[in-house]
C-alpha cells in the first residue's frame, strides 16, 4: 500500500474502489489488490503480460490477471485499449485525465495519452455534434491516432542522413 500512497492514492480512494468491487458482487482478493495497485504505481498503459511479469513473484497467474482486468473494466475502474490485437489497460476511475485521445507509435508500439485541454474541448464539441445530429447519447469513446512518436521520428531522421 505504501507504493500506492506515493502515487497519491488515498486510503479513502482505495476503500471506495474496494467497496465498488464488492458492491458489484466480486470479492476483493489480495491478488486483485496487487493488480489494482499496478495502475497507480506505473504511469503508462499496461498489458496483462506486462502485469504478469511485474507480479509473478507474488504467484499471480496470467489467467487471474485477465479475469481481474475484465472485472475492473466491467465496473468502470479500468479502460481497455486494443492495439494490434494486444489489450492494454489504463486506470479510468480517479484518473487525472478522464478525457483523452491515444496515440500509438507504429515503430515502438508505445501508447501516448494526448490530453491537452484545447484538444479535449474540441473533442467535446465533436461529441455533442454527433449526439445532436444522430439523436444519440455517447458515454465513452476510443480515439487512437497512429503514426511515429517523437523518439522514433528522430531515429528515422538520423538514419536518413
Amino acid at each position: 500500500m505504501d507504493a500506492v500512497k506515493d502515487k497519491a492514492m488515498t486510503k479513502n480512494e482505495f476503500f471506495l474502489i474496494k467497496k465498488l468491487i464488492e458492491k458489484n458482487g466480486f470479492k476483493f482478493t489480495k491478488q486483485r489488490k496487487l493488480i489494482l495497485e499496478q495502475f497507480f504505481i506505473v504511469d503508462r498503459h499496461l498489458s496483462a503480460e506486462e502485469m504478469y511479469q511485474r507480479l509473478k513473484a507474488y504467484n499471480i497467474g496470467i489467467a487471474t490477471i485477465y479475469r481481474s482486468v475484465k472485472i475492473f473494466g466491467s465496473i468502470g475502474i479500468v479502460k481497455e485499449i486494443v492495439v494490434n490485437g494486444v489489450s492494454y489497460y489504463e486506470l479510468k476511475i480517479y484518473s487525472k485525465k478522464p478525457l483523452h485521445i491515444h496515440f500509438q507509435c507504429v515503430k515502438c508500439n508505445d501508447i501516448i495519452d494526448i490530453d491537452e485541454r484545447k484538444v479535449a474541448l474540441e473533442y467535446l464539441k465533436l461529441n455533442k455534434m454527433v449526439e445532436d445530429i444522430n439523436d444519440l447519447e455517447i458515454y465513452d469513446a476510443n480515439i487512437m491516432l497512429i503514426g511515429l512518436c517523437k523518439r522514433c521520428r528522430e531515429v528515422n531522421q538520423c538514419q536518413d542522413r
